[in-house]
């Protein structure tokens, strides 16, 4: 390793540690903190014994989070990805149809349409936010895609030209919590009548343009899982512009049961993804710190955006070692997930990693990205040049709330 990179990544890691006060430790990339009414809750919840599927901290929770977010209904479910796979299935991804969705995510996007039988179509990034881009979609389309079907008996669609198959959803993820371009985005979807999903599994507390994430689709996905803003341990949320959407939801999530007060009768296939309440539990005291931990969480990204922005330790670092603080985008507020730098290149990047890691600092490249996966290698894609660029130098460095 060239000592000078050295002697960055070693002033780098040191400034990481005085942001956590924390000299010799190991440093993690994001922990859950319980500060507040988890364990009273918790306790609460055990002693009603309602701790599976039926309890009051669920439906306080679902109300919770659409007072927060401005969504019509929410329902809670499991996990995430059991959130999306159900968003998806609402949206009418059937096997043998195609979803749009980028390539730089958690492989739980791509999974929740395999799920559905459905085939993945990645197509590119900006790199401004990190998700989808709706150039790279809109011309996708114009090269790729008709709408057809919009005679009196059945309602207008977008299918694939080449392969015949409906274009059933469009899935733009907003990456490491930073908003993507969601309203043009919106107004594509419209266009070419293609149902929109937002994965906003990593977006909880991120608005663009006073709206929150996960609201500008038929349905949104939020997740819960140890790592993110607030935990339930595992979980997630769908959030619904649409009462009647939000009913069959919840209806599918809990097995499809009918509602007879003593019978077991289910009228058609469904899922058993609701959120236990003790989960609902943890969730719902985590939820009321929530603003005190995006306030945290927004110094801390300060604090990042400020050294990495200014002036390199010596003349030589600044030419050789230019290193990109990813911001909120314009119009966009960010919950700073999971804060995001770019290397000069990948030989950098993976110097940068192997440095941090051996030095007790939890840092991670970018998701290896989903075309390049063996389950996912022969899915159709556009040109992936964006994505391509930030896989080979994006690093997530630590993120956590601080106590």
């Amino acid at each position: 390793m060239d000592s000078d990179f050295k002697n960055y990544f070693k002033k780098v890691t040191k400034f990481i540690r005085d942001i956590y006060r924390e000299p010799e430790g190991f440093i993690p990339l994001h922990v859950p903190v319980f500060t507040g009414n988890e364990k009273s809750y918790l306790d609460k919840c055990i002693d009603s014994t309602f701790v599976s599927s039926a309890g009051a901290y669920v439906d306080e929770f679902e109300e919770k989070v659409v007072n927060y977010t401005g969504a019509v209904k929410a329902v809670a479910c499991v996990n995430g990805t059991s959130a999306l796979h159900l968003a998806l299935k609402l949206a009418g991804v059937e096997p043998d149809t195609e979803v749009i969705t980028q390539p730089l995510t958690f492989v739980a996007t791509a999974n929740a349409i395999r799920y559905c039988g459905a085939d993945p179509v990645f197509l590119d990034v900006d790199r401004e936010t990190m998700g989808l881009s709706p150039g790279a979609f809109r011309h996708w389309l114009r090269d790729h895609a008709e709408v057809s079907g919009s005679g009196e008996k059945s309602e207008p669609a977008c299918f694939n030209k080449a392969t015949g198959r409906r274009i059933a959803a469009c899935v733009p993820v907003h990456t490491y919590g930073h908003p993507c371009c969601i309203e043009e985005i919106v107004r594509i979807c419209a266009e070419y009548h293609i149902p929109l999903v937002e994965d906003a599994a990593e977006s909880l507390g991120s608005f663009f343009r006073e709206r929150h994430t996960g609201t500008f689709g038929a349905a949104g996905v939020l997740s819960f899982n140890g790592n993110k803003v607030i935990t339930t341990g595992g979980g997630g949320m769908l959030l619904f512009r649409d009462k009647e959407l939000a009913g069959r939801a919840k209806h599918l999530s809990t097995q499809a049961r009918a509602g007879h007060p003593w019978e077991f009768i289910h009228d058609e296939v469904g899922f058993n993804y609701r959120m236990p309440n003790v989960n609902a539990a943890l969730g719902l005291a985590q939820f009321e710190q929530l603003p005190a931990y995006l306030d945290d969480k927004r110094r801390i990204a300060e604090q990042y955006l400020a050294f990495f922005s200014g002036p390199a330790p010596d003349s030589r670092e600044a030419g050789e070692m230019p290193v990109t603080f990813m911001k909120e985008p314009e119009g966009a507020h960010a919950n700073y997930w999971l804060n995001t730098i770019l290397l000069p290149d990948r030989t950098t990047r993976d110097e940068f990693l192997a440095y941090t890691n051996n030095n007790g600092v939890m840092t991670r490249p970018a998701w290896r990205l989903m075309n390049k996966l063996p389950m996912f290698g022969q899915c159709q894609s556009g040109s992936l040049d964006n994505a391509e660029y930030l896989e080979a130098r994006l690093v997530n460095i630590p993120s956590s709330v601080r106590l």
